[in-house]
């Protein structure tokens, strides 16, 4: 086999990350465009801590958050029991959990992009619909959302770069067990510990790389393209 071939189990984590990274921004985006409303249109008390709060894992250490995931989420905690007595719903040490650990190390990231093109929003266009007698929903669907809607792209497409790359909240809160957790970077981080590994994690680490930049790239792209249709 060549030494640039990628074995099965690479292939399993690749998938696997892809997976988890998908799911974890498609599940955190209702989320996001709440929050982000909230933050970018409402006046309550709390809202500094909102935001606050929102932005926490941004700059605790992702052990940190990954540990608090799991007194959280554990099949001991508070949450974690009732899904799982409830539901049957395990999150600890399941590639499930692992796409939760990345919805919340990314949210921050998706929220402030969709909240800075809600703030760009002319309220006055809003309004002028609000006079036509369009309800709020109706002028969310219609006037605020196509043109916040690059901003919603692009903070989707950064999360799922985040989730992609995530590594130490991942691994704190579901452990690496190949097949089930091992994503891209833990794979990476395994074939660092072990000799001979340094083909593996390269070979992982180009990909990671190749991934994170088409990323970017479909961001900037389909924000473009979304915001040439707005303005059309």
């Amino acid at each position: 086999m060549s030494e640039w071939s990628l074995t099965a189990e690479e292939w399993t984590a690749i998938e696997l990350s892809l997976r988890v990274a998908s799911v974890a921004t498609l599940a955190s985006l209702p989320f996001g465009l709440f929050v982000a409303y909230l933050l970018a249109r409402g006046r309550f008390w709390g809202k500094t801590l909102l935001n606050g709060l929102v932005h926490l894992p941004l700059i605790l250490p992702p052990v940190v958050t990954g540990y608090v995931l799991l007194i959280l989420f554990g099949r001991r905690g508070p949450i974690g029991a009732f899904l799982d007595q409830a539901f049957g719903i395990v999150l600890s040490f399941r590639w499930t959990g692992a796409a939760l650990a990345c919805a919340v190390m990314g949210f921050p990231l998706m929220v402030r992009s969709i909240r800075l093109s809600i703030e760009a929003v002319d309220a006055r266009l809003e309004e002028a619909a609000a006079t036509l007698g369009a309800s709020p929903p109706i002028i969310f669907l219609t006037v605020t959302l196509p043109l916040m809607l690059p901003g919603v792209i692009a903070g989707m497409i950064l999360a799922f770069a985040k989730a992609m790359g995530e590594f130490g909240a991942t691994i704190t809160f579901v452990s690496n067990i190949p097949g089930e957790t091992q994503t891209l970077s833990a794979a990476i981080y395994t074939f660092t510990q072990v000799p001979g590994g340094d083909a593996g994690a390269l070979r992982l680490a180009l990909i990671a790389v190749a991934l994170s930049m088409a990323a970017l790239l479909a961001s900037e792209w389909l924000a473009r393209l979304v915001a040439g249709k707005v303005r059309a």
